[in-house]
């Protein structure tokens, strides 16, 4: 009640003096029989007391219920937490023990298809390591699965420790990275890798040449002309091209080649070499960046002039003479259409002197020197191959034919076979 003080007495008492008692039967109240209200003061330290006891009797009781609810949330989140973690214990265990199981039964059935594959498919495996191989024959995705093989075949994958995948999208990636040229394209990446997979096997040097080294030389004929533009170091240099400024004008082309091999491999899922110590990776770097720098024909005669002066004492435990050696295989691996049947090395010539038109063709336009063996005016097909017949790639398998086997030696009869007598 409004102005009544706290720890007061407020009683109810009817005309006759009794006490009212509170309660949904009590007499109503009316005008005639109104009841009076009667405040009287109470003990106020029992009062206080009591009050007191009270409240700290409701606290200890919502303590109490409180301490329990919380027991019992906790036991039953302790519950719900065991029950997760068992349940999740029973399907691990189930799941690995059928994994173990399916994965030894896969891992069976893909040895017993790639026996079957290889079986069925091993004249197709042999005829890559030929010369004659028809390169024109295979689509792209072909192409991938056939480099794919070359590097399980030579024990390439085992030898760097190669995750599969990671073979499977770092050549998927190479492949992106070869413009849609005339000629510089992803099929004269496979071309080149194929050859340089033929000379490994015909001329047996996995028996005299570490397998680290083999790797170099298919990986960086793989790579030697990544991302090129089809326009040639002549035209970068003259028409002062972002690559010839960056690389002042010293092989443009080849540097940029192997700048985006790197690119390329230094993505973890790219990166074949991921596996292997430091040393070898800069062993494999520094290898690949010299043989592909070897590809630019500017540096032809000085390449080949001292490869010359070690074929009469070659020695294969010698790391110059084996680093020239590599040098020249990957440039007869590069410019060897002519070693292959007139039916696969003519369409070659179509795309090269095509690119080479393309070329000489702009740099009219852009008033550039142009090359006479580019130029649509002045060129021929045979003209176009006579002279580089007989002045580049005869003297180059005629001195790998002293240290190369029996390939070089075929390669270079048949190139003199097509040269016409003077």
């Amino acid at each position: 009640m409004a102005g009544v003080q706290k720890f007061k007495k407020i009683l109810l008492i009817d005309q006759n003096g009794g006490y009212v008692t509170v309660s949904p039967t009590m007499p109503v109240n009316t005008k005639d029989t109104a009841y009076k209200v009667q405040i009287s003061p109470v003990n106020e330290d029992k009062a206080g007391s009591v009050e007191g006891s009270f409240e700290r009797s409701m606290e200890a009781l919502m303590s109490s219920v409180a301490q329990e609810l919380s027991k019992a949330l906790k036991v039953d989140q302790l519950r719900v937490e065991v029950m997760t973690r068992l349940t999740g214990i029973e399907r691990r265990i189930d799941t690995e023990s059928l994994r173990g199981v399916e994965v030894e039964k896969c891992r069976k059935e893909i040895r017993e298809i790639r026996d079957q594959f290889f079986e069925s498919q091993k004249k197709y495996f042999d005829y890559l390591k030929q010369p004659t191989f028809n390169i024109w024959h295979w689509e792209p995705n072909e192409m991938l699965s056939l480099l794919e093989h070359m590097y399980y075949e030579l024990g390439l994958v085992q030898e760097w420790n190669i995750n599969p995948i990671t073979l499977k999208r770092w050549l998927l990636c190479v492949q992106e990275n070869y413009r849609n040229n005339p000629f510089h394209n992803f099929r004269h990446c496979f071309c080149v890798s194929q050859m340089m997979y033929g000379v490994i096997n015909l001329c047996k040097l996995t028996e005299s040449i570490p397998l680290c080294d083999l790797g170099i030389l298919l990986t960086s004929a793989v790579c030697h002309d990544l991302d090129h533009p089809g326009y040639n170091n002549a035209y970068q240099i003259n028409a002062r091209t972002e690559l010839a400024i960056r690389y002042n004008n010293i092989s443009p082309l080849e540097n940029h080649h192997c700048s985006v091999a790197f690119q390329i491999l230094s993505k973890p899922e790219f990166n074949i070499f991921a596996n292997v110590s430091n040393d070898t990776f800069k062993a494999i770097q520094n290898g690949m960046i010299q043989l592909i720098l070897a590809t630019d024909m500017a540096r032809h005669n000085e390449i080949l002039e001292a490869f010359k002066s070690r074929v009469d004492n070659f020695d294969f435990h010698n790391d110059e003479h084996l680093t020239s050696l590599k040098m020249i295989l990957i440039k007869c691996c590069d410019i060897s259409n002519e070693v292959r049947p007139m039916e696969i090395s003519e369409p070659w010539l179509d795309c090269l002197l095509e690119e080479y038109f393309n070329q000489s063709d702009r740099e009219k336009l852009e008033g550039l020197p142009v090359a006479p063996f580019m130029d649509r005016d002045k060129v021929t097909k045979p003209s176009a191959q006579i002279g580089f017949l007989k002045f580049v790639l005869i003297p180059m398998f005629s001195a790998l034919s002293k240290v190369g086997g029996p390939l070089s030696s075929i390669a270079t009869a048949r190139l003199i076979a097509d040269v016409p007598p003077n």
